[in-house]
């Protein structure tokens, strides 16, 4: 068993909305538990009553009709409270309200900070609705965003959302033909951007992007121009912001209450593979995914702080921004979390008295080998929890958090996806934390670990699968009259189950471990390896900054491990560090794990929500075509990898 390294004291424990929650449980004919093994056993066992429950508990404002689930048993076609009206804006500005807090606090890497009330956020929602109801915005017409993680980037999803109408989002530093392959395939009516942003002390206009997206986009009708880097820019044709919103009286705030699976947010998968595939989410499914797992499995109460470093362009901006519904305070950030320096957002944190702080496990990585120690220069009095996802976070990770970090911190590995805009597993404030595990499986979801022919695995990798149907799951892709590409994304591989598509861990304790990407595993000699094993290793040795591994067709049916490091300032890859890196390696994971070839880069390509691109990688030394580079946040890095000569299979 790892080794534990934090749990609730008791105090903690009865304190937390999870114990409230099954307190009043046995009100509504659920189990009388404390025991988190069963409560999750029953939500399984039960899901329409545990779902029910929630919507209950969580107070979703409403009707919620007498069915809960239909067709249960499919997956997909499962349809989640068919009988239901509501709206996803109405129930998060009524959180707002009702918070003891503001509703919204933004910070810029430029100092420049600004604060929203409920009630000012509320009306700045009912202008920007009004005048979206004047351009013709009717439920389900798509209102489409390049925005950074802004004010406005809320208070347009909002307003949208209040119409019924479906919003989807990028950062601003996508390219242009990024942004038109997203946008490109759901056609919005209006466009929501940004004039520029800054990012590490710079100030980058986009204008001359957003006339090549505007003209890629020839549905569009109107353009609102966000004057964000510069107050008093214009953009021909564009309506500015401050000019939209008007300074008259506010109107009056109505909202459409549709059907629980009308659609919400249109998502994008990262397109490393091909255009990105359009990921259409209802209204309903989403806001009772959050509200559980901010208030059931993250603690958020009225008050709390809430703080996700994220871009509008990643799935936790959507995650992050519905803890309004929860009645807490929402903190924004944008720029750079490593300007001016690494502990940037730690400034963040300690100044706006964060009460949950997430990040990616990079991050997390990267000050650790800064050496920052926050609990010494920082005061963190008022942190709780901290979650990490994006990658796995390695055991050395929590060690660094618990010693530099703060002691009492609830430490929340959190895996899921953009494709459930959720998460599978993720933390529990009555669960003990245990080196390198995510603490649980999620309530109501029916997570399991497979073997290659489907038998359920516990202690032993295998693939990331969920068995039963849940509300989160998408209601389909865009443009997929007859669902065959939904269908083919997540339910082929085992017929009537969703395959994630992670590589995975069950362990007894019933916490997991994630091990990478299913289709990034390294397979030398016939045996799959996680990349993360690799990874957890190298990213330990001093001289390495960031590592990426791939596996290499030898042209026998077998394959090679290859691995790239990106070295600190001053170091070279001689061969007392080649073989360093080899004994860790085989000293710690085992002798398939080695490397047989290991090579130096400046710079390893990623994703634009910062995830490593391993197939992108792969693709290039082979000599394959990498299908979107649009995808990649530094496309140019993959030149380094391309006719390697240590890679001559002679």
């Amino acid at each position: 068993m790892d080794e534990i390294l934090w749990r609730p004291t008791e105090e903690l424990r009865q304190d937390s909305l999870l114990a409230s929650y099954l307190r009043f449980l046995p009100e509504l004919g659920g189990p009388r538990t404390a025991d988190y093994a069963d409560l999750w056993a029953w939500s399984i066992r039960e899901r329409a009553a545990f779902w029910a429950s929630v919507w209950d508990f969580c107070g979703v404002i409403g009707e919620r009709g007498g069915t809960v689930l239909e067709n249960g048993e499919a997956m997909p076609g499962s349809r989640w409270f068919p009988e239901a009206r509501l709206n996803f804006a109405e129930n998060l500005l009524a959180g707002a309200a009702a918070g003891p807090g503001p509703a919204l606090v933004f910070r810029g890497e430029d100092g420049r900070r600004r604060e929203l009330g409920g009630a000012e956020l509320a009306e700045l929602t009912a202008r920007l609705a009004a005048r979206l109801r004047a351009w013709g915005i009717r439920p389900g017409d798509r209102v489409a965003a390049v925005l950074p993680n802004s004010v406005e980037a809320v208070i347009g999803m909002l307003a949208a959302s209040s119409l019924g109408a479906v919003w989807s989002s990028c950062s601003p530093d996508f390219g242009a033909a990024g942004v038109l392959d997203r946008f490109g395939q759901i056609e919005p009516k209006v466009l929501i951007a940004c004039d520029g942003y800054s990012y590490k002390g710079r100030r980058l206009d986009i204008r001359d992007k957003l006339e090549r997206i505007r003209a890629g986009l020839p549905g569009l009708e109107q353009t609102l121009l966000v004057p964000f880097a510069d107050p008093a820019a214009e953009l021909a044709g564009a309506v500015r912001w401050p000019d939209a919103l008007g300074d008259g009286p506010a109107p009056s705030l109505d909202f459409e209450r549709l059907p629980f699976d009308h659609p919400l947010y249109v998502m994008f998968s990262s397109g490393t593979t091909g255009k990105p595939k359009c990921i259409v989410h209802g209204q309903g499914g989403t806001l009772l995914q959050h509200l559980k797992e901010h208030q059931l499995h993250s603690d958020l109460r009225p008050g709390d702080r809430v703080f996700y470093f994220t871009t509008t362009g990643w799935m936790m901006w959507n995650w992050l921004v519905s803890a309004l519904a929860s009645r807490a305070t929402v903190l924004l950030f944008d720029g750079n979390p490593f300007h001016p320096g690494p502990e940037a957002l730690w400034d963040f944190v300690a100044g706006e008295r964060a009460t949950f702080f997430g990040t990616s496990a990079k991050y997390l990585d990267a000050c650790k080998k800064a050496g920052l120690e926050p609990a010494r220069s920082h005061d963190l009095g008022a942190l709780r929890t901290i979650a990490s996802t994006g990658s796995p976070l390695v055991p050395e990770s929590f060690d660094w958090v618990y010693a530099a970090v703060k002691p009492e911190v609830q430490l929340a590995s959190i895996s899921g996806g953009t494709d459930l805009i959720s998460c599978f597993a993720l933390g529990c404030p009555l669960l003990p934390v245990r080196r390198g595990e995510l603490q649980c499986r999620g309530l109501g979801m029916a997570v399991e670990v497979w073997s290659p022919d489907g038998r359920p695995l516990i202690g032993e990798p295998g693939e990331l699968v969920c068995t039963r149907s849940f509300p989160s799951m998408p209601t389909g892709f865009w443009n997929d009259p007859d669902g065959s590409r939904y269908r083919a994304a997540y339910f082929e591989h085992f017929p009537g189950v969703w395959r994630h598509g992670d590589w995975a861990e069950l362990r007894p304790s019933g916490g997991m471990v994630i091990y990478g990407r299913s289709d990034a595993t390294l397979n030398p000699g016939g045996v799959r390896i996680g990349t993360a094993e690799i990874y957890r290793q190298v990213e330990q040795i001093e001289a390495v900054e960031e590592a990426i591994v791939v596996g290499q067709d030898t042209g026998d049916g077998d394959q090679r491990v290859v691995l790239f490091v990106r070295l600190a300032a001053g170091r070279e890859l001689d061969d007392a560090l080649e073989d360093e890196i080899r004994a860790r390696i085989r000293a710690n994971a085992s002798p398939r794990h080695v490397p047989a070839v290991i090579a130096r880069v400046t710079d390893i390509p990623r994703t634009r929500s910062g995830k490593i691109s391993e197939i992108a990688v792969r693709d290039v030394i082979h000599g394959r075509p990498v299908a979107n580079t649009e995808a990649l946040a530094n496309p140019e890095a993959l030149e380094q990898y391309r006719n390697r000569p240590e890679l001559a299979l002679d």
